[in-house]
């Protein structure tokens, strides 16, 4: 029986979720519930910089074994927060290497002395490397400093009389040529210029190395038998919503599952049983992108109990999660989303802010994306770096779409294409899969930012990166962002056409044909083109009347090339606030919108052809490291690093705006005014 695209849901849903890659254990966030409390660990901890000259001392004294503060002096340390900003001691700022932190935790009776309860220790992000002890005992180990991790801690506390119990961990910020983001020592020798055993850290990405726990610390718990993890794919057939879920249990083979779908009202509009199966939604709500729909981000919330009967009594468990129906699709020169054009117009971001760092804060973020929609920006690139899964979680809420970016920053060197380096890169691509594969605002993965993508061992590193990619999660695309020459980027190629929601297939075959052509990728490519240009900075200095030519000949060649959408994914010039010059002179404001300005002229003639997307560098300024390049960080941003307003805001704006009604799918024309209360509504 032949099938249309919409007629195909059904089949190609679980055809496409069979293909994924099953990951071991889960990193569901830890939310509240009947059978799950959790404990924050947010606050003041215990601190010391290990500035032995070995950077090994606390290692060799063994300072996890007792009370910090019983092995030498300790500061006070806010977490979540980089610990660069908030002393007043300048080798502090800069430090590399090992820092240690310790936090006295009293616990609830229950927790302590009721076998059936799971204590479980999250630890939100510490970068880069990070070892965990509790109460002396070593219970983790974890690298890459942008993704969660967690330790099973029942036995230690609940092995005594214990009310509380004592956490250590200790961090270092080293990079390597292995470690994501890469980095070199350099050690100077020359004993006339520098001391005995004098180091410094040389990166190859422009922001700063901001270090410590940088998003929060918490103890959560779960019922013995438990439910460790949903993998959520969603789909169209005609008007109703499909919901592909699959349940992983950990305790026990034997339980019961019961699942349901509830809408914003909390009524019941779908239901099932089982660790498997698919809930279908008539007349089902989309979850629509910010400005391309009167009603966006429309979220259900999937409810899953577990029962199961034990030894010593019945156990159950209950996890409610947010779900977000809609499909994905690419085509030779559109990106659409629930079956509509889709164009970018967003951002790229750094979590950077004054004394914090890189320390995840709440009211940091909802000034930011109030700020967002003020611009009426729809999307942002996680540059360059997986952020906090708060931010992840908002994006969901207020319909931010996403472009969600692997640490993959600044691999520049040879030695970092090694297989020591594909192995590690792998890991975190399953990481960050499995901690946000379930946001329906992440609609592309990105693995890496601006690499040395000419280099000969460049072609196989990312035709397996993304392969592997690809098939963790077959239900989105996959890019890259590049600032290669077309002709030598060995990380884009033209491949096999990818399918990636079940709903509106774009490239259309059989099940058969789809599942071959899923396993038989032979070439790396992407399946839309990210690139980063910066014509009249840094190059052609000054001179904005080269920017059209440039900018049009760099898309013509990329799509004659590739027949692929483009997203401009960066671009922009450096601007202090309140320098101002007429005719624009650099660092001006009036030249950074000047050269914004000739940058649009080139998109509106693009975007009616093949360009899906533009994003500008940067939303705010942020820190560096110290140059001669870079007066107090990077001045690109739009706002200030307090989040005020250049020139080019108001500029941005209104040109965001007028996309918004220019794409919007249906209903009347959105008003800027109008981000107020709600944010799902005008």
């Amino acid at each position: 029986m032949a099938r249309g695209p919409a007629g195909a849901a059904a089949v190609l849903g679980p055809l496409l979720w069979g293909c994924a890659l099953a990951l071991q254990g889960g990193m569901l966030y830890p939310r509240e519930s009947p059978s799950r409390e959790r404990k924050e660990l947010d606050g003041l901890w215990s601190f010391r910089a290990d500035f032995s000259d070995n950077r090994r001392q606390g290692f060799e004294q063994q300072w996890y074994r007792t009370p910090l503060r019983e092995s030498g002096p300790t500061l006070d340390m806010p977490v979540p927060s980089s610990f660069n900003d908030v002393g007043q001691d300048g080798r502090l700022r800069s430090f590399v290497g090992w820092v240690w932190y310790e936090r006295e935790v009293t616990l609830p009776q229950r927790w302590t002395q009721d076998l059936g309860t799971r204590v479980v220790l999250r630890i939100g992000s510490a970068h880069y490397y990070a070892i965990v002890w509790v109460n002396g005992v070593h219970v983790a180990e974890h690298e890459g400093g942008h993704l969660p991790f967690e330790a099973d801690v029942s036995k230690l506390v609940q092995s005594g009389p214990l009310s509380s119990c004592r956490i250590t961990i200790a961090i270092n910020n080293t990079l390597t040529p292995h470690t994501l983001p890469p980095g070199t020592i350099l050690y100077q020798k020359d004993t006339s210029k520098y001391p005995k055993g004098y180091f410094v850290q040389n990166t190859h990405f422009d922001f700063f190395n901001y270090a410590g726990l940088h998003r929060p610390v918490l103890l959560y718990t779960t019922p013995t038998i438990y439910i460790d993890d949903i993998t959520i794919t969603t789909g169209m057939d005609q008007n109703t919503g499909l919901v592909n879920y699959k349940v992983f249990v950990q305790g026990s083979e034997h339980f019961q599952l019961e699942v349901r779908l509830l809408d914003e009202e909390g009524k019941v509009v779908a239901q099932g049983t089982g660790d498997q199966g698919q809930l279908q939604v008539p007349s089902a709500y989309l979850w629509w992108p910010y400005l391309m729909h009167e009603h966006p981000a429309y979220l259900y919330s999937l409810e899953v109990r577990l029962t199961a009967q034990t030894e010593a009594g019945p156990v159950s468990d209950f996890y409610a999660l947010p779900v977000g129906i809609r499909t994905v699709a690419v085509t030779e020169n559109q990106f659409l989303i629930n079956g509509k054009p889709f164009y970018f117009h967003g951002v790229n971001k750094h979590e950077d802010a004054d004394i914090r760092g890189k320390g995840f804060d709440w009211p940091l973020l909802v000034k930011d994306f109030n700020l967002l929609r003020w611009l009426g920006a729809n999307s942002f690139r996680t540059s360059h770096y997986p952020y906090a899964e708060e931010v992840m979680q908002l994006c969901d809420r207020y319909g931010i779409v996403v472009i969600d970016e692997s640490p993959g920053v600044g691999i520049v060197l040879t030695q970092s294409y090694s297989n020591v380096s594909l192995q590690h890169h792998l890991e975190v691509m399953e990481e960050l899969v499995r901690r946000d594969k379930n946001h329906p605002a992440v609609v592309m993965w990105s693995v890496a930012n601006e690499p040395a993508s000419y280099l000969k061992p460049a072609g196989y590193y990312f035709k397996t990166l993304i392969a592997h990619t690809k098939d963790l999660d077959p239900s989105r695309p996959v890019t890259f962002v590049t600032n290669s020459n077309y002709e030598a980027d060995l990380g884009v190629r033209l491949g096999s056409p990818h399918l990636f929601s079940s709903p509106l297939p774009v490239f259309w075959c059989s099940p058969d044909a789809c599942s071959n052509a899923l396993q038989g990728r032979t070439a790396p490519y992407v399946d839309v083109i990210c690139v980063n240009s910066y014509y009249s900075w840094y190059q052609d200095y000054g001179h904005m009347e080269v920017i059209q030519l440039q900018l049009a000949t760099q898309f013509e060649k990329w799509y004659r090339t590739y027949q692929k959408p483009i997203i401009q994914s960066e671009y922009g010039a450096e601007t202090i606030a309140g320098f101002h010059q007429d005719p624009p002179l650099m660092f001006s404001e009036e030249y950074q919108k000047g050269l914004l300005e000739q940058y649009h002229l080139v998109l509106d003639q693009k975007r009616k052809e093949y360009v899906v997307g533009e994003l500008i560098w940067n939303f705010a300024d942020f820190m560096t490291d110290q140059s001669p390049q870079r007066a107090m960080g990077n001045k690109k941003g739009i706002f200030t690093r307090q989040r005020q307003p250049k020139g080019a805001a108001f500029l941005l704006r209104e040109r965001y705006w007028k996309l918004a009604n220019e794409t919007r799918y249906h209903g009347s024309a959105v008003k800027s005014q109008c981000v107020g209360n709600s944010p799902f509504t005008f």
